[in-house]
C-alpha cells in the first residue's frame, strides 16, 4: 500500500486548498502578533496603568505577577511584609504574656511569696489578655496558611482589618490593664523593698533564667502597653500598601480609627483618676525605655571587649555612682568628701561553654575573664565609654566597716575607684559579685586576695 503524505490528508480532511491555507496561516500569524502587542501593553490588574515592561521570557515562572506594573509589584511586597510583621509581632507579644504567667505569676503563687490579692494587684487581668491573644493569633495564622495553600504568595486575600474588627472586644481588656498599670508598679516596688525573698527571686530570675533574656518583671509587665500603642502604626503600614479597591481597605481604616479612639479614651480615664502617667506619654518615651537602653549598652560593651556573644554573660548592669579619690585618706574623712557622678556599669564575664549543642542547654565552663564596663549616659541618648574596661584580674576589690555604703576598686599600678548605689543592699550585692570574679582570676590571686586586708583592715602602727 502506498503511503499518503500528511499534507494531502490535511487538504482532504479540511477541504482547504493550498492557497487558502497560506492565507489562513498568514492571518493567524497577524492575529498572534496583535495579541502579543496587546499583551505587551496590557493594563495592570491592580491600578489599570499600561506601563508594564515587555516580557521577553515565554516561560515566565511568575506569570501571576506579570500582570502588575513595577509600582504595584513593590506595593504588594510591602503589603506582604507589613502583614507578616503584624502577625509575627503578635506572636512575640503572646510569648511575653506567657512568660509573665509561667515564669513569674505561677512560681510566685506556688512558693507563697505573695498573697492572691497581691498577685491580682500586680498582674491585673493578664489571663484575659493571654486568652484573647491566643484566639486572635490562631485566626491570623489560619488566614496566612490558607492564603499560601491557595497559591496567594502575596497574601492579598488576608484581611487584617476584618479580623481586627472581629476581635475589637479585646480593647476593653487592654483598657482595664492600662488603667491599673500605675498602681501595679507601685505595689511591686513596695513589696520588693518589704519582702527579701521576693527581691531574691526577681534578681535570680533575671540573671539566671535564659527565657527572660536578662529582662526584669517590670519590662515584661509593659508588654501589653507596648502592644496596644503599636497597633495604629502597624495598621497604618498595611493601609499605605493597600489599594483603595482592595476589599479590606475600608476595614483597615475603621480598625485604625477604633483603636486610636480607644487610646484617647484610656488617656482621658487616666487623667480623670488623677494619674500623671498616660498612654500618650508612654508612646513619647518608648524609645527611652530601660530595656531598649540595656540592649544598646550591651552591644556597646560587646563591641568594646571583642568577646563572642555566646561566651559572654552579663552578670549585673545598672546605674552606679562613681568617684575617683586623689589619695587614700578619703576613708578617714568619709565618702561625703568625694564627688560622685552617675555612671552605667556592666559586669561582663567571659565563660567557655562545655556544650555547644544549644545555647539554652549549654553549661557554663570556667571563667576566662571578667571586666567592668563604665559608660557615661549623656542627655542626647548616646553612650560614651568613660575609659577602657576594667579587667578584674588586675584589680583589688575591698570595703571598709566605717564606709559600708561604698566599696573600692583599685586597678594595680593605675587608678582607684569608689562605687556606691542609692540602695545600700544593692551596693553590697555589687561588691560581692565583683569580688567573687576578681578572686577567681589572675595567676597571683591568692596574694591579691590578701591585699585588701593588709591595705585597709590592718592598722598602720610602727613597731
Amino acid at each position: 500500500a502506498t503511503q499518503t503524505k500528511s499534507a494531502d490528508v490535511e487538504r482532504a480532511d479540511s477541504g482547504i486548498g493550498q492557497m487558502p491555507a497560506r492565507k489562513w496561516r498568514n492571518r493567524a500569524s497577524e492575529t498572534l502578533s496583535s495579541l502579543q502587542a496587546w499583551e505587551a501593553h496590557r493594563p495592570c490588574t491592580d491600578c489599570g496603568e499600561r506601563d508594564l515592561p515587555v516580557e521577553t521570557d515565554v516561560q515566565n515562572c511568575n506569570k501571576r505577577r506579570a500582570d502588575l506594573c513595577e509600582k504595584c509589584r513593590k506595593r504588594r511586597t510591602e503589603r506582604k511584609e507589613s502583614v507578616l510583621e503584624f502577625v509575627n509581632t503578635e506572636a512575640s507579644y503572646g510569648e511575653d504574656l506567657r512568660i509573665i504567667k509561667e515564669e513569674f505569676y505561677l512560681p510566685m503563687q506556688a512558693a507563697g511569696l505573695l498573697s492572691q490579692e497581691q498577685l491580682q494587684g500586680i498582674f491585673s487581668n493578664i489571663q484575659e489578655l493571654i486568652d484573647l491573644n491566643e484566639n486572635f493569633l490562631e485566626i491570623l495564622q489560619e488566614e496566612i496558611d490558607q492564603a499560601f495553600d491557595q497559591g496567594d504568595d502575596d497574601l492579598m486575600t488576608v484581611c487584617i482589618g476584618e479580623i481586627f474588627l472581629e476581635f475589637v472586644n479585646m480593647l476593653p481588656a487592654f483598657q482595664t490593664y492600662c488603667l491599673q498599670q500605675s498602681s501595679s508598679v507601685n505595689m511591686l516596688n513596695a513589696l520588693e523593698k518589704e519582702k527579701e525573698l521576693l527581691r531574691i527571686f526577681l534578681n535570680v530570675s533575671q540573671n539566671d533564667n535564659t527565657a527572660l533574656r536578662r529582662m526584669n518583671l517590670r519590662s515584661f509587665l509593659m508588654a501589653p502597653l507596648q502592644r496596644v500603642t503599636k497597633y495604629p502604626l502597624l495598621l497604618s503600614r498595611i493601609i499605605k500598601a493597600t489599594t483603595e479597591y482592595h476589599p479590606d481597605h475600608g476595614s483597615l481604616r475603621e480598625a485604625k480609627s477604633r483603636i486610636e479612639s480607644h487610646l484617647e479614651h484610656i488617656n482621658m480615664k487616666t487623667k480623670q483618676e488623677g494619674n500623671t502617667w498616660t498612654l500618650r506619654s508612654f508612646r513619647q518615651d518608648s524609645k527611652k525605655k530601660r530595656e531598649v537602653i540595656n540592649i544598646e549598652m550591651r552591644e556597646t560593651a560587646l563591641k568594646t571587649v571583642g568577646w563572642l556573644r555566646e561566651e559572654t554573660r552579663f552578670v549585673m548592669e545598672g546605674s552606679l555612682q562613681l568617684a575617683q579619690p586623689p589619695d587614700g585618706q578619703w576613708v578617714k574623712k568619709g565618702s561625703k568628701t568625694l564627688k560622685f557622678q552617675n555612671m552605667q556599669v556592666l559586669l561582663l564575664v567571659n565563660m567557655k561553654r562545655v556544650s555547644e549543642s544549644s545555647l539554652e542547654s549549654a553549661e557554663p565552663g570556667p571563667v576566662k575573664d571578667a571586666v567592668l564596663v563604665l559608660i557615661r549616659d549623656k542627655n542626647n541618648g548616646k553612650f560614651h565609654l568613660l575609659r577602657e574596661p576594667l579587667r578584674l584580674s588586675n584589680c583589688i576589690v575591698s570595703t571598709d566597716p566605717d564606709c559600708d555604703d561604698t566599696f573600692e576598686l583599685i586597678e594595680i599600678r593605675r587608678e582607684a575607684f569608689v562605687f556606691r548605689d542609692s540602695d545600700r543592699a544593692r551596693t553590697h550585692h555589687w561588691f560581692r559579685q565583683i569580688r567573687r570574679y576578681s578572686r577567681e582570676l589572675g595567676s597571683w590571686k591568692k596574694r591579691r586576695n590578701a591585699l585588701p586586708n593588709i591595705m585597709i583592715s590592718t592598722p598602720h602602727t610602727r613597731p
